[in-house]
């Protein structure tokens, strides 16, 4: 005779297949996220609009700008709500591969 016990009352086994127990963040979250790029037109209006796509809640009015020294590229910081992974992930990537930026932190 088998018995099938349930799962232990300290969680263990759930957090094995949990996936935000992989993450030092907790969601949701504000995440701060660096972009940089050429000091061109347009470049902080596409950042902001891939902010959006992957955070429909995100503020622009929280944007912070910084120049470089010489004035060619400039650093936009956005604050996003980070909701798991996968979208910090995805954010990251689009980010990356825009012609106008050059640098993600």
């Amino acid at each position: 005779m088998t018995s099938s016990n349930p799962p232990p009352a300290n969680g263990l086994d759930t957090q094995a297949t949990d996936p935000r127990k992989d993450s030092l963040i907790e969601y949701p979250s504000k995440f701060p996220i660096k972009v940089m790029g050429a000091k061109v037109d347009g470049f902080v209006h596409a950042v902001t609009e891939l902010a959006r796509q992957f955070d429909p809640t995100f503020d622009a009015a929280t944007i912070e700008l910084r120049d470089s020294r010489a004035g060619n590229y400039l650093g936009v910081t956005i604050t996003i709500t980070a909701t798991s992974r996968e979208q910090l992930d995805d954010l990251y990537r689009a980010l990356s591969s825009h012609p106008l930026v050059k640098v993600v932190l």
